[in-house]
């Protein structure tokens, strides 16, 4: 293929992205339900024009984008999070809901699995749960811009508790391929945190140490490669990489809580401050892009014919279903009463289409006739379920909303500065009216 159409393709998709992002922010409805549907588009022009898949060697594309973009959003999270003796309660609620939602889901989802395929084992079916088990940090980050406060802090700790639990759990499972037990399973997992949580801080330390001291004008970019050469590195010893990442954004971002006592002489916050802003900046830009072109590779590899298999449909229905309900039931035992909008922000994307790509390549877990409409259904509607939410969550209409922001209907034209002004008011006091400090 001519590489100055694929130069075109590639910056085409990366402006539209920024304008799918601007409209996402006026609609609420997420950037990344536009990047699949222009994946879409792209696959039918490529038919027409008798271009395959394997032209392009997407199949190898999609992994590698997952797994660096997995990375670069766990840190853009970390080098926003502030750690406080007052949020203590907070993070660990958010630590509760993540793991009582994985655990309830996978198991939940497994048995619907072995009713919808009855030759299937139950260790099988788990593996197949776990991907939809697991909520996106890649469409929950961006997304919750709008929440205030303590709501926009408790998703962003649970969307990225979900992540590393769950894949980490993920890759459990398919290293013990059914041969290990439960009690047996829980003891590794227990290890290879501990060990994996000691050598995060270890490195995290070393590596904020040199970000400080190194004199060279191209650094940041460095780091980023050290960091993923720590992360292939981990995955390939089967350690919990991404809290390695994580420790290091929180630590970067945190120096006050970890550079104390006789640590505080090896850091200086003046040098550091502006290389932090840089690095951030990086991050967040490189998040965008990798965040991009997975969601568009992967909408180019849908398969739309699933979509309108009736029997996909409704086991689609029963997936989203158990999974609101797990949710429901670990935000009552945590939240108690204020469980809104954070019940419906449960969106399933890169980590579900990440993982359902190791399963299907391992040859030990094999489903006979598992549709990949399983995970397109639950994609898409929790993720309009999330739009809904939020936007009603602001005290607007959806209807408003969404079709307010289309040109020919478009009722701010006609609106004067100070009506623009009070709506906006409007919905700063709901948002605010709705936050609260005790979850």
């Amino acid at each position: 293929m001519d590489p100055y159409l694929l130069i075109i393709a590639g910056s085409t998709v990366i402006i539209l992205s920024f304008f799918f992002n601007i409209l996402s922010k006026k609609t609420n409805i997420p950037s990344v339900l536009m990047l699949i549907g222009l994946g879409v588009g792209i696959k039918a022009l490529m038919d027409y024009n008798g271009l395959g898949d394997k032209d392009l060697g997407l199949d190898t594309i999609l992994p590698i984008l997952g797994n660096v973009g997995l990375v670069m959003i766990v840190l853009e999270a970390a080098l926003d999070l502030k750690l406080e003796r007052e949020k203590t309660g907070m993070i660990l609620r958010a630590l509760l809901v993540a793991i009582i939602g994985i655990a309830g889901s996978s198991l939940a989802l497994a048995a619907l699995f072995m009713y919808i395929f009855p030759e299937t084992s139950f260790y099988t079916s788990l593996v197949y749960a776990m991907p939809l088990s697991i909520m996106s940090s890649a469409i929950i980050i961006p997304s919750v811009g709008g929440l205030t406060g303590i709501k926009k802090e408790f998703m962003v700790y649970e969307g990225t508790f979900s992540d590393i639990i769950g894949i980490m759990v993920f890759y459990f499972l398919i290293g013990a391929e059914g041969h290990v037990g439960g009690t047996s399973l829980f003891v590794e997992i227990s290890l290879n945190i501990l060990v994996t949580i000691v050598l995060s801080v270890v490195v995290a330390y070393i590596m904020v140490y040199l970000f400080q001291h190194l004199k060279m004008q191209v650094k940041l970019f460095l780091i980023i490669g050290v960091l993923m050469l720590m992360y292939a590195g981990g995955k390939y010893f089967h350690l919990s990489s991404l809290l390695i990442i994580l420790a290091f954004g929180l630590v970067l971002n945190n120096t006050d809580v970890f550079f104390r006592g006789r640590l505080a002489k090896y850091f200086d916050r003046e040098t550091v401050k502006p290389i932090m802003h840089d690095f951030h900046s990086l991050t967040l830009e490189s998040a965008f892009v990798v965040r991009t072109f997975f969601f568009v590779i992967f909408g180019i590899n849908i398969t739309l014919a699933s979509l309108y298999d009736v029997r996909v449909a409704i086991n689609s229905f029963f997936i989203v279903l158990i999974l609101y309900v797990v949710r429901y039931i670990a935000l009552k035992l945590t939240a108690k009463q204020h469980i809104f909008p954070e019940l419906f922000i449960a969106p399933r994307g890169l980590i579900t289409v990440l993982l359902f790509f190791v399963v299907i390549k391992n040859p030990a877990f094999n489903i006979q006739g598992f549709d990949p409409g399983l995970l397109l259904y639950p994609i898409l509607i929790t993720s309009l379920i999330m739009t809904f939410a939020l936007i009603s969550y602001r005290g607007e209409k959806v209807k408003d909303v969404l079709f307010s922001n289309l040109p020919l209907v478009n009722s701010d034209i006609i609106k004067t500065k100070e009506q623009k002004e009070e709506k906006k008011k409007r919905i700063e006091r709901n948002v605010e009216g709705q936050d609260f400090d005790g979850f």
